[in-house]
């Protein structure tokens, strides 16, 4: 029984390691996020969403004039994300 209280005794110093390491995990998160320009994260994330459609859109799609165009809409689609990332 003796073994059992020693592991306790080991893993306090790696819970609070563990600790700290989570506390500045989340201080290097708030720092970064504080740079992002939040109009910009919904520019992007709402290019990505409609890129999402048009290869829904690409994958369902038999005529080949229109798939083309699906693929033209995804490739720009990835520039204009490209650009604001």
């Amino acid at each position: 029984m003796g073994d059992a209280g020693e592991g306790l005794v080991d893993a306090e110093p790696r819970l609070a390691e563990r600790m700290e390491e989570r506390e500045e995990e989340k201080k290097k998160a708030r720092q970064a996020g504080k740079g992002t320009d939040p109009e910009r994260a919904r520019q992007v994330e709402s290019l990505k969403l409609a890129r999402v459609e048009m290869q829904r859109q690409l994958e369902l799609t038999s005529h080949q004039g229109r798939k083309q165009q699906l693929t033209q809409a995804v490739a720009e689609i990835d520039k204009r994300i490209k650009q604001l990332s």
